[in-house]
């Protein structure tokens, strides 16, 4: 079978030229003799992998220098966890906005470590909008305040920076991270599962603040020690060494693409695509507000429900996969990550299209 158009909210698509790379890289890295997956993660060979997709990640974020990058595993519901045990820093309490499935899921754990402020929500309109700054109940008292910029099960993305003064602002970057350029610095942490922007399941990137690190919450396991993991440089246990090199590739193609500017154009005309074609029918239907529409995952429903599994089946047949919506929302939802090329969004278009005009 050729490529199809995996339109998977995660794992997801990655770019034809990292795999092709990895494919000839396979057996033999660079005339080593071996496969990356065989390095000692202490070996020369493999720790000039992993610097370089750190340096990488550097310039393409424009990561200033007192910030840690640390490539961890557990992927991002693990950070639910990790991020109170290491920023209370001794305060009681946490702001959260509550916009989707994935804030109500960091809201739950957050509770177990101390008192969480929900600052705002979307729950009363099904999660299909943002909730302004101008309406956050933020507690100037709180160790810091989170939130999640891109919601893949509803698909609403904020596209501006919330301002919190000094209390550090945290954000699950899972499926927005590299998407478009962002300012680091405004940030207290970052952190992202890889299996959708960055690179296969099974590393998590997370990027803080140095001032933030050694005060975790007692009891906190040495593993989920931000300190210990940035003085160790991410080594101190065996790291997700093939998914990391993976991700060096990923961080190097998009260099060679002009970065995160150019690749924030290509992301907005992709997502354009499908809107304009959204906005233009009464066939479909988009659920989120317009001011919020992620550019990275586009749920959509049908006008009749009960054409869902033949569209669906329609679509296998073009080679158009990973389409059905999430279980807890029901319809479509097309993710269109980095590595989604303009070409496959159109042909998404063109068979939503002919879907129409033969059951319209």
């Amino acid at each position: 079978m050729e490529r199809i158009y995996n339109f998977s909210a995660g794992p997801a698509v990655l770019p034809r030229d990292v795999l092709e790379q990895a494919r000839d890289e396979l057996v033999n890295w660079q005339g080593c003799g071996m496969s990356v997956m065989e390095m000692s993660h202490r070996g020369k060979e493999y720790m000039g992998i992993q610097a370089q997709a750190e340096a990488d990640l550097r310039e393409l974020m424009g990561i200033p220098g007192n910030y840690k990058v640390l490539f961890l595993q557990g992927g991002a519901t693990s950070q639910f966890a990790m991020v109170p045990m290491n920023l209370l820093r001794g305060k009681t309490t946490a702001d959260y906005l509550n916009t989707g499935e994935w804030s109500k899921k960091a809201i739950k754990e957050a509770k177990k470590f101390g008192s969480v402020n929900v600052v705002a929500s979307s729950e009363d309109k099904n999660f299909s909008y943002a909730p302004a700054q101008s309406a956050w109940n933020l507690n100037k008292d709180a160790a810091y305040v989170h939130y999640t910029p891109n919601e893949t099960i509803g698909g609403v993305e904020i596209f501006w920076t919330p301002e919190t003064g000094d209390v550090p602002l945290v954000a699950d970057m899972s499926s927005t991270i590299l998407s478009r350029p962002m300012d680091v610095s405004k940030y207290g942490l970052i952190y992202a599962g890889a299996q959708k922007n960055i690179g296969p399941a099974g590393v998590t990137v997370v990027i803080v603040r140095e001032d933030l690190l050694g005060q975790t919450v007692a009891g906190t396991p040495t593993m989920f020690d931000y300190k210990v993991q940035a003085d160790a440089e991410s080594m101190y246990n065996t790291p997700p060494t093939y998914g990391i090199y993976i991700a060096g590739l990923v961080f190097k193609l998009l260099k060679t693409k002009g970065g995160l500017a150019e690749m924030e154009k290509v992301n907005i005309a992709k997502a354009n695509l499908l809107y304009d074609y959204l906005d233009a029918t009464n066939f479909y239907n988009s659920p989120v507000a317009k001011e919020n529409r992620s550019r990275m995952n586009v749920p959509f429903t049908l006008k009749d429900a009960a054409m869902d599994e033949e569209f669906l089946k329609g679509a296998k047949a073009r080679g158009l996969m990973q389409l059905k919506g999430h279980r807890s929302v029901g319809g479509m939802r097309a993710s269109i990550y980095n590595a989604m090329p303009v070409e496959g969004v159109q042909a998404l278009v063109d068979y939503m299209k002919e879907f129409e005009k033969s059951h319209g």
